[in-house]
């Protein structure tokens, strides 16, 4: 049950990430011309960790104990599905997929610190998908439960923002395709359903 619980912090998680947007972009970019990739890759992941943790141990746990929990649980299953039927529907009509046009990309170290923390810092998504609905998942789980769901959803965080920076020129042509995403989005709009479901019924 523990395992399972893990997974699915991990599954929401990437499922969250994955969505087509400009931090993608940026660090399949940064991966591209090989330029400061550990730096931005690990201020993506440590900034969602952060996050995540403040999500499932701060918001989720003082929803919980108030007359909201109800709420959040009901809020975050329709977002979920909501957000699976977006998905579902840029499967059916197709999304242009990353696009690499870039402009002058940073070279500085200081310039690339302050691009990556804007990309995820100043993006309003981040907070609604970490702090709502990953700290939504949360409520319910109780000591280690709670841990392990944290641990998953940072995990997924990790490995997404190294695989994409450190893989990028293995799999820069794949992202860029709109088949691909039609593909990509469909199997998300599938998880968070199944993650929906979850979230209802635990």
């Amino acid at each position: 049950m523990s395992i399972t619980i893990g997974a699915t912090g991990f599954a929401l998680s990437l499922s969250l990430i994955l969505a087509i947007g400009a931090q993608n972009a940026f660090v399949l970019r940064q991966g591209l011309r090989r330029e400061h990739v550990l730096l931005v890759c690990s201020i993506c992941a440590v900034s969602d960790a952060v996050l995540i943790l403040f999500g499932v141990f701060v918001v989720g746990d003082t929803v919980a104990q108030t007359s909201f929990d109800g709420l959040l649980r009901a809020f975050a299953v329709l977002f979920l599905v909501g957000y699976a039927g977006l998905r579902f529907r840029s499967s059916l009509i197709g999304t242009q997929g990353l696009s690499m046009e870039t402009g002058s990309d940073p070279s500085s170290i200081g310039r690339t610190i302050a691009l990556t923390l804007g990309f995820t810092w100043l993006n309003p998504h981040v907070y609604l998908d970490t702090v709502l609905l990953i700290g939504g998942g949360a409520v319910g789980l109780d000591g280690t439960d709670r841990i392990l769901f944290a641990g998953g959803a940072m995990a997924a965080s990790f490995a997404f923002f190294f695989a994409l920076g450190y893989g990028a020129r293995s799999f820069s042509s794949f992202v860029t395709q709109p088949v691909a995403w039609r593909v990509i989005d469909f199997g998300i709009g599938v998880t968070m359903l199944l993650i929906a479901i979850g979230v209802w019924t635990g």
